[in-house]
């Protein structure tokens, strides 16, 4: 039985260099994210060692950019150009179905959206150039040498383990997106009971904002539980600017509104000290 080919690769060999793309990609970003925070940041969304975006954007550089070898300009531009769309797409994907940003190049000049930007696109163009031809030659060279027999095997035990890894990683990104979404409605919460707290400066203002405080505390403590329980399930992702669910802006938020109250409380008691003493 012949093997089924892509664009004149088996199956099994795409296979094999999207796992050995995918471990490479994690391997080079874990090193350089725990290069810059002076600590091991393990990569990747997955469990595993393995950054897929790296595996799918080499088999894109194979299957697509060899024509291009005999022209390294054009090469290069289309490298740029293909695998930083590729990167948004990611991007926009994960952040559409989990609500995570899983990197943020905000803070670089000419960026889109924090996706891609510029510096990452043309380093995008290095490597592509490194890989197909440098690297992907040897690659290739040392992938011929095992045995078909070997290569179904590895590409069942990896495929097992990919998708093992992948659907414990969706489950607890379901529970990461709930804890956002409460997250969130709890801040909603919070924010119109202030409102209310503020409106309702009648007689039973000292009441109004006591039992404001008390749900405020509540609520605030709810969100620092979840907040720990997101950093404790992807403590493995990465930087924890990113992945960082902010309080202190609902923190502030609420103590600004609470200073408000008191203050509209004691005007309120001088208003009445005022009307007595004129009495």
């Amino acid at each position: 039985m012949q093997e089924p080919v892509l664009l004149g690769y088996p199956i099994t060999q795409l296979i094999l260099y999207f796992f050995f793309y995918s471990f490479l990609g994690w391997v080079m970003e874990t090193c350089y994210c725990s290069f810059l925070q002076k600590k091991y940041v393990a990569r990747g969304f997955l469990y595993g060692p393995i950054c897929p975006i790296y595996g799918v954007g080499v088999l894109l550089m194979i299957l697509f950019f060899k024509p291009l070898t005999g022209h390294p300009v054009l090469f290069y531009v289309t490298a740029v150009v293909v695998m930083s769309a590729w990167e948004y797409f990611v991007g926009w994907f994960l952040e559409t179905t989990t609500h995570i940003k899983y990197w943020d190049y905000s803070h670089i000049r000419y960026n889109l959206k924090g996706r891609i930007c510029l510096p990452v696109s043309l380093t995008w163009g290095v490597l592509s150039y490194l890989i197909i031809y440098w690297i992907h030659p040897r690659t290739e060279q040392l992938f011929a040498q095992i045995p078909p027999w070997l290569s179904y095997v590895l590409c069942g035990v990896a495929l097992g383990i990919l998708i093992s890894d992948a659907t414990l990683t969706i489950h607890q990104l379901a529970l990461v997106s709930r804890l956002t979404k409460n997250v969130a409605r709890l801040g909603e919460q919070l924010q119109l009971q202030l409102s209310l707290g503020k409106a309702q400066l009648d007689d039973k203002l000292d009441e109004t904002a006591s039992a404001l405080r008390t749900r405020y505390n509540e609520q605030l403590n709810s969100l620092e539980r979840i907040s720990r329980r997101f950093r404790k399930h992807y403590q493995n992702m990465a930087s924890g600017v990113r992945y960082h669910i902010n309080l202190e802006d609902l923190k502030a938020a609420g103590e600004l509104a609470r200073e408000e109250l008191l203050r509209l409380r004691a005007k309120r008691k001088e208003e009445k000290a005022a009307k007595k003493s004129k009495s």
